[in-house]
């Protein structure tokens, strides 16, 4: 029998598909469904800097750094709507989960100023997380915020946060960075011991006939796989955090390419909704098939070995591999 465990944020793991952030974790009772099928942890329903900022009605500097030069921007920001859980329900819905699963349960602040971040990190962690994921969602409109600037307030948020709990804590990062392996180490300086590539951004579409903006949700496909795929190979080994991936996995060999790539984790969301809990099951049993079929032993022998450190041709995820993809395309009409 193949080992399937992994190691992330130093917690213990019976293999590396992990629940990612949705409505799966909103109720007890789809919770224990994910846990039966197999998954190792679930990362909780995001609690947004929203939620938290309509309950308190502190407005911090940097939310709205910015409205004196456009009043619009902060329509950028989502609104309430079916996120309607209000912070002491999410805290509630944390300790029922705890209680109600024997994996452990990862929760997730969604936001970028400081506001009540620390005071609800905390607790998160009183209500009996495992895991803290921070996930740094802001779109900087305003002209005047360099990017130096918007890394440094990442820093001093992610380093306030990681100084106020006793639980490990994960950054969930967007890939638009200029130099994102650096931001990588600086996060991992101040204090976060994992990585999560890559947040998911929903783009809104423009109604041309209503002169409407439309809010449409897409869930990921397997195409979206290759964008983390190549910044975890690249990472691996580089920084001094755990690497989970998520975006695009869907199939067992998505999960087994994480793991060669040298992510400890994958993170799943869209394959859950469409499929169902029951679909963990389903990718553990292709594992373990493909796994003994090529004579692995363990998830552990997989990790990192296709890593842009370990990989038979590192140049493959720079910039090499860009001129030897469109130099080998030929067209035939």
């Amino acid at each position: 029998m193949t080992d399937l465990k992994t190691t992330y944020l130093g917690l213990q793991l019976k293999n590396p598909i992990v629940a990612s952030a949705s409505p799966l974790s909103e109720k007890v009772e789809t919770a224990k469904k994910l846990e039966e099928a197999g998954v190792s942890a679930i990362v909780m329903y995001s609690l947004f800097e929203e939620q938290i900022i309509h309950e308190s009605l502190e407005l911090d500097h940097f939310l709205f750094t910015g409205t004196e030069i456009s009043p619009e921007i902060t329509s950028f920001y989502p609104q309430v709507g079916r996120y309607s859980l209000k912070p002491d329900a999410y805290l509630e819905t944390v300790a029922k989960l705890k209680g109600a699963v024997g994996i452990p349960v990862i929760g997730s602040l969604n936001g970028v100023s400081t506001g009540g971040w620390v005071k609800y990190a905390r607790r998160i962690e009183e209500a009996g997380a495992d895991a803290l994921e921070l996930n740094l969602y802001y779109l900087p409109v305003n002209p005047d915020l360099t990017a130096a600037a918007l890394e440094d307030n990442y820093i001093a948020l992610v380093s306030e946060v990681c100084n106020s709990v006793r639980i490990p804590v994960a950054v969930k990062l967007s890939p638009y960075f200029t130099a994102l392996p650096n931001l990588a180490r600086r996060l991992a300086a101040a204090g976060a011991k994992g990585l999560v590539l890559f947040n998911r951004f929903y783009q809104p579409d423009l109604d041309i006939e209503n002169l409407d903006v439309l809010h449409t949700l897409e869930l990921s496909t397997s195409s979206e796989l290759r964008l983390p795929l190549r910044w975890v190979s690249i990472l691996y080994g580089k920084v001094e955090a755990d690497l989970a991936l998520t975006g695009g996995v869907h199939t067992a060999e998505d999960v087994i390419k994480a793991m060669m790539a040298g992510a400890k984790v994958t993170l799943l969301a869209s394959a859950l909704l469409q499929h169902g809990p029951a679909y963990a099951a389903t990718l553990l049993e292709g594992m373990q098939a493909w796994m003994e079929a090529h004579e692995y032993e363990s998830v552990a022998q997989m990790q990192g070995s296709l890593s842009q450190a370990k990989g038979p041709d590192p140049a493959a995820y720079e910039r090499a591999n860009y001129m030897k993809v469109l130099q080998s395309f030929r067209w035939l009409p």
